[in-house]
């Protein structure tokens, strides 16, 4: 959430405030949005920016490249760009030990609280900003770490499948019937080349499933991310579940509950049939 500040101060180049007076005189005072400590209500009042940026600047991170104000006086962050492998964004230990920043009831000196006040929301919406940042690029940078082979898992798995799916519809053919132990046999040996590279594709999945769980409040969902992550082609593939750091769902106990269907069938029509007791 950002919060409408009123700037005193010029941007220089790089977009950060200036503390030099300009030689006109400073605008008026915009309402600055803000909650009062303890109660949620939203009060409005005005707060000089160059204030506010001098209680801000010692806490400000590394990675803020530019402040600038929005056309309706609220106030954005740009940042560097990161790259997922540094710590996560949060505000530093000077912001908690800060006394310039430390609570001060209104009725004790109402123009330092309201500094205050406006000085913590604006630290607090640089921080949440810079994480929300952070968090999607996590994301993507932890899927790059685990999904390695798995597109050639998958493809190897997609080329098994089709196979099985074949030797299982040829057992519905007049030809089948003359050499019916023989296809059964290779339908056999299909589901068992399957199930093998499932297990291979699921080693992957597992730890593209833990990925996911441990960026599920990340704005990125999974398909997004794997596709930031350089792999559009995974919307097809089946992770299975990470949740909790416990992996289920995955690809072997779809080819299970396959295989399952289709020995059940096949028990059916020998049965049926006459082929088998």
């Amino acid at each position: 959430m950002s919060h409408t500040i009123p700037l005193r101060a010029p941007l220089d180049e790089s977009g950060l405030p200036r503390k030099e007076a300009t030689i006109a005189g400073p605008p008026e005072p915009r309402p600055v949005p803000s909650s009062r400590q303890g109660d949620g209500m939203l009060n409005t009042f005005s707060v000089p920016y160059q204030q506010v940026l001098d209680r801000i600047t010692p806490h400000l991170p590394p990675y803020l490249r530019k402040i600038e104000p929005t056309p309706y006086g609220r106030v954005t962050f740009t940042f560097a760009p990161f790259t997922g492998c540094e710590k996560e964004p949060a505000k530093p230990d000077s912001y908690y030990d800060d006394p310039r920043l430390a609570y001060v009831p209104e009725s004790q000196d109402a123009a330092e609280h309201r500094i205050r006040t406006v000085a913590r929301s604006v630290l607090d919406d640089l921080y949440e900003q810079a994480r929300q940042q952070w968090k999607d690029v996590a994301y993507v940078a932890d899927l790059r770490k685990v999904v390695k082979d798995a597109p050639d898992r998958w493809r190897a798995y997609e080329r098994e499948a089709k196979a099985l799916e074949a030797a299982y519809a040829y057992l519905r053919t007049p030809q089948a019937a003359t050499e019916w132990p023989a296809a059964i046999s290779r339908l056999v040996d299909a589901q068992d080349r399957t199930r093998a590279a499932a297990a291979a594709f699921d080693e992957r999945a597992r730890d593209i499933a833990h990925v996911h769980d441990q960026h599920l409040y990340a704005h990125l969902g999974q398909g997004q991310a794997l596709t930031e992550a350089g792999y559009p082609e995974a919307r097809d593939w089946h992770v299975g579940d990470g949740f909790g750091g416990y992996f289920r769902d995955g690809l072997v106990g779809k080819i299970d509950g396959l295989i399952q269907e289709q020995e059940a069938h096949l028990a059916k029509v020998g049965r049926l049939s006459g082929i088998t007791d």
